[in-house]
């Protein structure tokens, strides 16, 4: 079943599946899209099944950062779509993909009717919390060489090797200048760790680039794998985040 592609839908039993499936539709999203803006109401909720849509601040400066990362293991719009509530922040497509997409208002009286997908979604927003926090945490203390492999982990495990990437987009999204983005992205291709082309990226060395990341993203994924542990899958289990840090 294709939207059993997102690892949220996937944790969701037959029955409970069979519930939201009339409501599902699949979409494609393009690169650079905007699903949500500032203060904007939020009118769809999207369950990615690759591609990556990023959670950026933008400041009055004109300056942005990216603050989470979304992808097949998790979703946008369903806590505001719970609340009744405009985004807090731009969710804009990084890497083009496609996802299963339902209108706010029926996740709320589907939410309503099913609680295990209500604890579900909740239990994804405690971990978007702990995301922007470890990312805060991380922006302040860690150096840009670090963050930059941190940044290529995720993106690695949420899309493969082949990563549409240029280091201006790099740079906006880490809040650091292009320069130092420049100088970490030549030191890791001459390394062997990437190789870097007309903005795409090339993962050669996904353990060496593992090995230099700062600790954040193997804490993200303890947070994950503690916050969703006592969730049953109801279909095929997906890659969890622990076998992904050892592949």
């Amino acid at each position: 079943m294709p939207h059993s592609s997102n690892q949220l839908l996937a944790r969701l039993s037959p029955s409970e599946m069979q519930a939201i499936l009339p409501d599902l539709r699949l979409v494609d999203f393009r690169q650079g899209a905007v699903v949500a803006d500032c203060h904007h109401r939020v009118q769809r909720v999207y369950f990615p099944h690759n591609g990556i849509l990023s959670a950026v601040v933008e400041l009055k400066n004109g300056q942005a950062i990216e603050t989470g990362m979304i992808g097949r293991d998790g979703e946008f719009g369903a806590a505001q779509a719970l609340d009744d509530k405009v985004a807090l922040n731009k969710i804009v497509i990084q890497v083009p993909g496609s996802a299963s997409v339902l209108d706010a208002d029926r996740l709320r009286d589907l939410a309503d009717r099913l609680p295990p997908l209500r604890a579900l979604l909740l239990k994804y927003e405690l971990f978007v919390v702990a995301q922007v926090q470890q990312t805060a945490a991380c922006n302040a203390v860690h150096d840009v060489h670090a963050r930059t492999c941190k940044w290529l982990l995720r993106m690695h495990q949420l899309v493969g090797d082949e990563l549409p990437l240029t280091q201006e987009f790099l740079a906006e999204m880490m809040g650091v200048r292009r320069s130092s983005v420049t100088e970490t992205a030549i030191g890791l291709q001459k390394s062997g760790l990437i190789s870097y082309h007309r903005g795409h990226v090339h993962i050669q060395d996904v353990g060496r680039i593992r090995a230099q990341a700062c600790e954040c993203h193997d804490t993200m994924q303890s947070h994950f794998d503690a916050i969703f542990a006592s969730v049953p899958t109801g279909f095929p289990r997906p890659a969890t985040a622990s076998a992904m840090r050892r592949g």
